[in-house]
């Protein structure tokens, strides 16, 4: 069964950055839309940004200006630069990857990101 493996989550303080990659488990056919989420204590579930595998991208209001998406489609994986952190960036990040022609999707496990202001 395939699994999306997040990874570059941790502590650090504000304004500084961090590189979250995420990949599948296992190797698998071409994904569709990838992306991130994040969910922070209490809250809901938001995207912060997506990327189709022909590169057009997509960014919540929040994060425009100071994250970048990419993804490298013969490895099936994206990553999210994240730069200019501030302390409402702190939430568990989610990995997101549409099966195309499907509804369906994979999720990875989440990774934490906090940042101390």
């Amino acid at each position: 069964q395939v699994q999306l493996v997040e990874s570059g989550g941790g502590l650090v303080q504000a304004g500084e950055s961090l590189r979250l990659s995420c990949a599948p488990s296992v190797r698998t056919f071409s994904l569709g839309v990838m992306g991130w989420h994040r969910q922070a204590p209490g809250k809901q579930r938001e995207l912060v940004a997506d990327i189709t595998s022909g590169g057009i991208t997509n960014y919540a209001d929040s994060v425009k200006g100071r994250f970048t998406i990419t993804r490298d489609n013969s490895k099936n994986t994206v990553y999210l630069q994240m730069n200019s952190l501030k302390s409402e960036d702190t939430a568990v990040y989610y990995c997101n990857a549409k099966i195309p022609s499907s509804r369906f999707d994979f999720w990875g496990q989440g990774t934490q990101v906090t940042v101390s202001s």
